[in-house]
């Protein structure tokens, strides 16, 4: 991927952001372990589909109505032992899913174009913004789809196996950007 970079005014970039630390976290929402998470965690605990919720290092995506994915940079044991404490002994789980998946960033002005080619959402800022995450597919590959910023920056969590496919696809993808734009 060193070489999977396309510059100029339709530029994008794809780099592998290894070792994030991801925590898959259930509990009921309603809970008081709910409250208790969101206040360990800085934020409360998204509650619709897409949504995301940053705090400090850490980001929580929605995954399902009572599951999310805890993103951070710190270290997984400690996550994971910060939110089983806040969890307590109420019903619920709390699982670092780290080696599960792998992280490929997407950025630059093109980066929304080589995306649409394969993902069937509609990836234009008027329904898909910074700060929002779902389940998608993007070519053949499952992948948590956030965007991260409106440069725009987007994050694809892959499970790790299909990584290496799905690198080569966005590349083959990003390719037609370095030459000019078409009438």
């Amino acid at each position: 991927m060193r070489a999977a970079a396309v510059t100029g005014a339709r530029g994008v970039t794809l780099a592998e952001r290894p070792f994030l630390t991801m925590v898959n976290l259930r509990v009921d929402p309603a809970s008081e372990a709910a409250g208790r998470i969101g206040k360990t965690l800085g934020a409360p605990l998204p509650g619709l589909c897409g949504h995301t919720a940053a705090a400090g290092s850490r980001t929580v995506v929605w995954l399902g109505p009572d599951e999310w994915l805890v993103l951070s940079r710190a270290e997984a044991a400690s996550v994971a032992a910060e939110l089983a404490e806040a969890l307590g002994a109420d019903p619920g789980s709390v699982v670092d899913v780290s080696a599960n998946r792998t992280t490929l960033e997407l950025a630059g002005p093109a980066a929304r174009q080589v995306l649409e080619k394969g993902c069937p959402l509609d990836l234009h800022p008027r329904a898909f913004g910074p700060g929002r995450a779902v389940s998608t597919t993007v070519g053949p590959v499952a992948v948590l789809l956030q965007q991260v910023d409106a440069a725009p920056t987007y994050r694809l969590y892959p499970r790790a196996s299909f990584a290496d496919y799905l690198a080569r696809w966005l590349i083959d993808a990003m390719s037609e950007y370095g030459g000019p734009e078409l009438p």
